[in-house]
C-alpha cells in the first residue's frame, strides 16, 4: 500500500484546507512562508532576510496551492505515478526522493528567476520528479489518455516514454518561451523551469532511492531427486 504517497496527497489537502480558513490574510501569509527568489539573492547580497524563513520556505511552498484546480491536477498526477514510484523505492526512499526533488525545482527556479518578488507555490516541481522517476522505472507501461479529435474524444492507450517524454517536450518550450518573452522580475503563472528541474532531478536521483528487485529463490521450487 502507497502509504506516504496516501500521506502526501492528505497533507496537501490540508495545508490547502487551512489557506482558505485564512480568507482576506491568505496573501500575507503565502509572502510570510513560501518561498520568493529575490529573497534569497537578498540575502546573499546582505539584506535582512531571516535566515530561518529561506530554510523552511522550499518545504512549506510544496505543499501550499493557488486554488482548487491546482490542488486536484497535482493531487491527481501524484495518485496515479506515485504509488508505483514508491513501491520500487519503499516509504521511507520515496518520502526523501519526494523532498529533494520539490528542492532541485526550487531551486531550478530561483536559478532562472533570481530577482522575481511572486512567491512560488505548489507541489508540482516534486510531482515532476515523481514522473522522472516514473519514466526511468517503467519506461514501457501503458497509461490510460483521453484523447481528443475535434468534437469527438477517445481513451487511448499511450507508452509512458511517449507521454512523459511529450510533457517534458511542453515543459520546456513553454519554460524556454516564457524566459525568452518575459523579464525574470514579472514572470508569474506557471513555473516552468520547477517543472523541468524537478523531472530532470527524478531521473537522475531515482537511481540512488530505487531498491532492486530481489532475485527469485529458486532453490524453493527444484528439489533433487
Amino acid at each position: 500500500m502507497p502509504i506516504v504517497n496516501y500521506i502526501i496527497i492528505a497533507a496537501n489537502v490540508a495545508a490547502y484546507i487551512y489557506e482558505v480558513s485564512l480568507g482576506a490574510d491568505l496573501e500575507r501569509f503565502i509572502k510570510e512562508v513560501a518561498v520568493v527568489p529575490a529573497e534569497y539573492i537578498g540575502f546573499l547580497s546582505g539584506y535582512n532576510v531571516p535566515l530561518q524563513k529561506l530554510l523552511t520556505a522550499p518545504f512549506a511552498s510544496m505543499f501550499l496551492h493557488g486554488g482548487f484546480l491546482h490542488l486536484i491536477g497535482n493531487m491527481w498526477f501524484l495518485y496515479i505515478f506515485g504509488d508505483n514510484v514508491e513501491d520500487r523505492m519503499g516509504h521511507l526512499r520515496y518520502f526523501l526522493f519526494y523532498l529533494f526533488c520539490g528542492l532541485a525545482a526550487t531551486a531550478a527556479h530561483i536559478l532562472i528567476s533570481p530577482t522575481s518578488p511572486i512567491p512560488i507555490i505548489g507541489a508540482s516541481g516534486a510531482i515532476s520528479g515523481v514522473l522522472g522517476a516514473y519514466l526511468a522505472l517503467f519506461p514501457r507501461a501503458s497509461i490510460l489518455t483521453l484523447v481528443f479529435f475535434f468534437y469527438f474524444f477517445e481513451i487511448v492507450e499511450i507508452p509512458a516514454l511517449v507521454y512523459l517524454g511529450l510533457w517534458f517536450v511542453i515543459q520546456l518550450n513553454s519554460g524556454i518561451l516564457q524566459t525568452l518573452l518575459s523579464p525574470s522580475e514579472v514572470q508569474g503563472g506557471v513555473a516552468w523551469w520547477a517543472h523541468i528541474g524537478g523531472f530532470v532531478a527524478g531521473l537522475v536521483l531515482q537511481r540512488l532511492f530505487r531498491e532492486e528487485p530481489r532475485a527469485p529463490r529458486y532453490k524453493e521450487l527444484f528439489y533433487p531427486f
